[in-house]
């Protein structure tokens, strides 16, 4: 096995005292630190995937993105100025009236794991702090809210709405999700994209992310 797959097993196992230590044997024996997060995004693709099919649940997942982080830590310092390692500057929080965060983080460990730079604002969000937060930082791509429940689906909406009538609508893309919320409701309320759980999320971010252009 290549120093590569051991840090992409490691990483799909979830072994976060050995990823680093991993990584940086992989990168004494001459791979890249392209090649070396790339294949730890695969690892996190495939663990997305076992999500997804309720082959593993979330404890499995949070452990994985744990030690992904520790081997992206190692990584960071020589990715500079690379390509690879960004993804896009992205916004997340929990609307205004909820208080859930482990969902939104577990998104957020993912969309890190795939490459983005990700501002948290936390939980009960109201739509003024959305918006104040892509003022402040005009190379946002993605606008992230998630509502974990049917009570604040309400919150959601206005949430969305306000980001519509942002006069820079046109240059960012809005996600939303959480545990009550459709892909019919997402439509309804004119968000770009729904999202079930937070691999699917990662994999959609990415895509909407490419269809963006950041002012220069």
């Amino acid at each position: 096995m290549s120093k590569i797959q051991e840090v992409a097993t490691a990483v799909e196992r979830g072994k976060s005292k050995k990823v680093a230590g991993l990584v940086q044997e992989a990168l004494d024996s001459g791979s890249t630190a392209p090649e070396i997060l790339n294949a730890m995004i695969d690892s996190m693709t495939v663990v997305g995937d076992k999500f997804t099919k309720n082959e593993i649940f979330v404890p499995e997942m949070l452990v994985a993105a744990r030690a992904m982080q520790k081997g992206v830590e190692v990584l960071k310092p020589l990715l500079v100025g690379e390509n690879a390692v960004s993804a896009g500057k992205m916004i997340m929080g929990t609307v205004a009236g909820d208080l859930h965060d482990i969902g939104k983080n577990l998104v957020i460990m993912m969309l890190e794991s795939a490459g983005f730079e990700v501002i948290d604002l936390g939980v009960d969000v109201p739509a003024e702090k959305f918006i104040q937060a892509l003022e402040e930082n005009p190379d946002v791509k993605i606008v992230g809210a998630s509502a974990l429940l049917t009570t604040t689906m309400p919150a959601l909406k206005e949430t969305v709405k306000a980001l519509n009538e942002y006069p820079g609508r046109d240059k960012i893309k809005v996600m939303v999700g959480g545990a009550p919320i459709t892909q019919e409701f997402a439509d309804e309320i004119g968000a770009d994209a729904y999202t079930e759980d937070a691999a699917s999320a990662a994999q959609v971010a990415k895509k909407l992310a490419s269809l963006v252009s950041v002012p220069a």
